[in-house]
């Protein structure tokens, strides 16, 4: 039996991959270092990864071109107690606000348990982010509601945005000057919940830790994974659940790994040197998908 790749996670700050056995519940994760080649070779059909930990009851064959991963039934099942989705209201643990800054006049307002520190933050692709507040998950919800109407701000930006502004950022404190000035609005407004502690600002930068310094404009977006397709590159950065891959031929390539979710993924063959992907990829420039040889 082979493993199952579960997709991206952030750990201490680094990007690891998780896996899962097939017909089994054996795990295991494996840390990717940048400067490191990477490459993998999807073997059979895509299966989806279940949902709350466990795999799914039906062994559904998904799409490839999707990225969550989960056949229908499974992503309700996980809706069905998501905070994300606001179907849960009795979560009884701390919640935190926050501020989270992708590029110039990207900025988006957010909650995540406290306990899991800045996962969130890395698992979005922040750049930089602040802590605005930390209270009860009702009264961290009303703060999002409140700062994302009076400050015009959303609570998601599509990753396609993200990708487009990430090889091209301005320096660090520009960056931390553009979320101290929102911070500073956030907290003047009236109405926020008495139960919600405000925090003081603090940036936190992961530009560094992203691997972003001197990154080159991406040439092409995977758009999925097929059967014998192949991926290999130089790993030179991670951001969110992207993926920045340095090919055989000048061109820098970006994998969404919530398309690797649910594939048996095994030795790319050849090497993951030579730099080649055999899957269906979005040309930045012109928009086309070519399938095959990149």
């Amino acid at each position: 039996m082979g493993w199952t790749c579960q997709g991206l996670r952030w750990r201490d700050g680094a990007p690891v991959l998780g896996w899962r056995r097939d017909g089994g519940g054996a795990r295991r994760e494996s840390v990717l270092e940048y400067g490191r080649d990477l490459g993998f070779r999807a073997v059979g059909a895509r299966v989806c990864v279940g949902a709350r930990g466990h795999g799914c009851p039906l062994g559904a064959l998904i799409g490839g071109r999707g990225t969550d991963g989960q056949c229908g039934e499974c992503a309700r099942l996980d809706r069905a107690r998501s905070v994300a989705a606001d179907t849960i209201a009795d979560d009884p643990r701390t919640y935190r606000v926050y501020l989270a800054w992708f590029g110039p006049g990207m900025v988006k307002v957010g909650i995540t348990a406290e306990e899991r520190g800045s996962a969130r933050l890395l698992e979005q692709g922040a750049v930089a982010f602040s802590w605005l507040g930390r209270g009860p998950l009702m009264a961290a919800r009303r703060t999002e509601e409140l700062l994302r109407r009076a400050l015009g701000v959303p609570d998601r930006i599509p990753y396609a945005r993200k990708r487009a502004v990430r090889t091209a950022l301005p320096v660090l404190a520009e960056r931390v000057d553009e979320i101290q000035r929102l911070y500073a609005r956030a907290v003047a407004l009236e109405g926020w919940p008495q139960s919600l502690e405000r925090l003081e600002f603090a940036a936190v930068d992961h530009a560094g830790a992203f691997g972003l310094a001197g990154l080159a404009p991406a040439t092409g977006v995977v758009v999925e994974l097929v059967d014998g397709g192949r991926v290999a590159g130089r790993l030179v950065a991670a951001a969110g659940p992207d993926l920045h891959l340095a090919t055989g031929d000048g061109g820098m390539m970006v994998l969404d790994t919530r398309l690797m979710s649910g594939w048996e993924l095994a030795a790319a063959g050849g090497g993951g040197g030579e730099g080649v992907v055999t899957v269906p990829v979005r040309d930045v420039h012109s928009g086309g998908v070519q399938d095959g040889l990149f």
